[in-house]
């Protein structure tokens, strides 16, 4: 048997379709499972043991450059690598008119969200065989339960993300223990206040954590700075990465944000995609918002893993030191 999940983004999404193959894997042991994901998050996939291929997509740049002969021939050749094999299931588990569109392209019964459930219900026009899957469950169990419709076994396994942190090597992070803060979202609305974090970030100091603050773009990399000084008690300038206290990491790969995920002893972090990795790779994490709601897709795993706040009512530093606690005495 051969399948193929076509879940290309974002990032959170991405992560949360990691329990379908381990589902499928459970479901049917000698199965081929290949995945179709946007070349950003490629990474993903591949923390899985049992994703056998992966196949990269690059909508977003190609996007970018519609006018230019090399993309389309780029366009060719992803279409012929999708259409050269033959899948006994094609499953959509995004719902989105392109991702029914890229699974249109692979040989084999194509199966997703109906058009009433769908996120797109131009999606549905794509497949071979829809399912009725509800709106008001958490995207995880979405996922799960249209894998398990569309491929015949029971929806109620056991939940398992089936990744482990590769391993890497980061001489910048000094001291054994460290808390990832993920500072950064790309919306302003999902940010949280500073002063907020220096709170948080200096209890962790108090508890025996070094808070470790990832940064990709010049603007983030600005506010982690600020952030680290204001942790560290720096009342001049701003914070190096090696700012005793607190640490502003260097650039990452996602790779190499998976393993070091994996070797925090807690994460906090806003509403993105990091959050819900430190998830899946059951690192106790805390995940705040501010202006979306949490219930459908927050973070969510069998380990320790809680949401706090909701559009109008972001959390206090308060509330999040108190669930540290939690977290630490559950960890002991």
């Amino acid at each position: 048997m051969r399948i193929l999940l076509v879940k290309t983004s974002s990032l959170g999404d991405v992560i949360h379709n990691l329990p379908v193959v381990s589902d499928l894997r459970h479901s049917f042991p000698d199965a081929q499972i290949d995945w179709c994901v946007e070349e950003a998050f490629a990474d993903i996939p591949r923390l899985h043991a049992d994703v056998a291929e992966v196949i990269p997509i690059a909508v977003r740049r190609w996007r970018k450059a519609l006018g230019q002969r090399a993309t389309w021939r780029e366009i060719g050749r992803f279409r012929s690598r999708l259409a050269s094999a033959d899948y006994d299931v094609v499953l959509d588990t995004q719902g989105l008119f392109k991702s029914g569109l890229i699974a249109r392209q692979a040989h084999g019964r194509r199966c997703g969200y109906a058009a009433e459930v769908a996120r797109e219900p131009l999606a549905a026009r794509f497949y071979d065989e829809t399912f009725v899957i509800p709106r008001n469950v958490h995207a995880v169990e979405r996922n799960r339960w249209l894998a398990a419709a569309a491929c015949g076994y029971p929806p109620d396994l056991p939940l398992a993300y089936g990744i482990a942190a590769p391993a890497a090597d980061f001489p910048w992070l000094s001291g054994e223990r460290h808390a990832l803060l993920l500072t950064a979202t790309s919306r302003d609305d999902k940010l949280w206040d500073e002063a907020n974090w220096v709170a948080v970030g200096r209890e962790l100091i108090a508890r025996g954590l070094t808070p470790v603050l990832p940064a990709g773009s010049a603007r983030e990399r600005e506010r982690a700075e600020r952030l680290t000084a204001a942790i560290s008690g720096v009342t001049s300038g701003v914070a190096s990465s090696t700012t005793a206290g607190a640490i502003v990491a260097p650039p990452l790969s996602l790779y190499q944000l998976a393993a070091l995920a994996g070797r925090s002893a807690l994460a906090i972090g806003v509403d993105t995609g990091l959050v819900h990795l430190a998830t899946a790779l059951g690192v106790p994490t805390i995940a705040l918002y501010l202006a979306s709601d949490p219930e459908l897709t927050g973070v969510y795993g069998s380990g320790f893993s809680r949401n706090l706040g909701v559009p109008g009512r972001p959390p206090t530093a308060a509330e999040v030191i108190n669930l540290v606690s939690v977290a630490q005495s559950e960890a002991r």
